[in-house]
C-alpha cells in the first residue's frame, strides 16, 4: 500500500464507491461521495486506503413490464476486468458460522500520479455456503439483516 508523506494512512470505509460507471458497485448519493472522496485523496496525494464491498451483482436495474409494475434485474459485470484478486483473506464471524472473505484491489490514480487502493470484499469464495457467498452479491439487497451481515462483513473483514 502506498504511503506518501510517512504520515499515517487513513482507512475509508463506505458500503458502496463509485470508482468507475461500468461498475455498479453504488446507487446513488453515497457511493458517489464516497467515490469522489477517494479520487481526490489520489489527487491530492494524501495517505488513504478505501475499503468497500465488491458488489457482483451490483445495484439492480429498474424496468416496467406492460402493466406498468417495477421488474427489478440484477447488473452482471466482468469483475476481473475492473479489480485484480489479492491473495488475501480472513474469517469472520457472521450469525455463527466462520465466513471466509477474500480481497480484491482497484487503483485510483490520482492527477498528480499518487494513488489510493481500494480494497473490495468479497464472500464468493469456495468453501462458503450458497448463502454465505452472495452476501456482498447485492447492494442493499435483501432484508435488514442481509444488510447486518454486510455490515458485518465491512467492519470486521
Amino acid at each position: 500500500m502506498p504511503v506518501t508523506s510517512g504520515l499515517p494512512t487513513i482507512a475509508y470505509f463506505s458500503m458502496e464507491a463509485a470508482l468507475e460507471n461500468a461498475m455498479p458497485t453504488y446507487s446513488g448519493g453515497l457511493g458517489v461521495l464516497a467515490g469522489d472522496t477517494l479520487r481526490s485523496a489520489a489527487d491530492l496525494g494524501v495517505p488513504m486506503v478505501g475499503v468497500t464491498l465488491l458488489h457482483r451483482r451490483g445495484y439492480f436495474y429498474q424496468r416496467l413490464d406492460a402493466e406498468g409494475r417495477q421488474i427489478e434485474e440484477p447488473v452482471v459485470w466482468p469483475v476481473d476486468d475492473f479489480v485484480k484478486p489479492l491473495d488475501r483473506t480472513c474469517l469472520v464471524d457472521i450469525e455463527g458460522r466462520q465466513v471466509m472473505v477474500r480481497a480484491w484491489q482497484y487503483i485510483i490514480n490520482g492527477v498528480t500520479g499518487a494513488t489510493v487502493p481500494v480494497i473490495l470484499l468479497d464472500t464468493d469464495v469456495e468453501g462458503n455456503s450458497t448463502h454465505d457467498r452472495q452476501l456482498t452479491d447485492h447492494l442493499y439487497g435483501g432484508d435488514q439483516r442481509y444488510r447486518l451481515c454486510q455490515e458485518v462483513i465491512l467492519g470486521v473483514g
